[in-house]
């Protein structure tokens, strides 16, 4: 039955059974370029800056190097899980920062 509240065994806390809400916590996975995944437990609201800091320091990158990417769309600081409807079990991308084109944006910047 959802929503039950069930009671223990002192019949003084009560404790939700089968809730219909979501869980205040959520499982992700940062899957790096180089094909390193890790997992966070993190809550709803929580800023991702927080997460995705914690990745960097984990893996010795800087943060301000990297970008990081939900469905395609580059993660602003100041979004959480709940900002981005993000689900239980969800990836984020980690990349890089790439600044030029590479080797061919280089030559064109050499002969202007």
């Amino acid at each position: 039955m959802s929503g039950a509240v069930e009671m223990n065994s002192n019949n003084k806390r009560p404790r939700e059974q089968h809730s219909s809400a979501p869980c205040p916590t959520m499982r992700l996975k940062v899957k790096g370029q180089d094909g390193v995944d890790v997992f966070f437990t993190i809550k709803r609201d929580t800023m991702l800056r927080k997460l995705l800091v914690t990745y960097c320091k984990k893996l010795n990158h800087e943060y301000k190097t990297m970008e990081f990417l939900y469905n395609g769309e580059r993660i602003l600081e100041g979004q959480s899980p709940d900002d981005l409807g993000m689900e239980d079990g969800d990836e984020i991308d980690a990349t890089l920062h790439q600044i030029r084109g590479g080797v061919f944006g280089d030559i064109l910047l050499r002969k202007l």
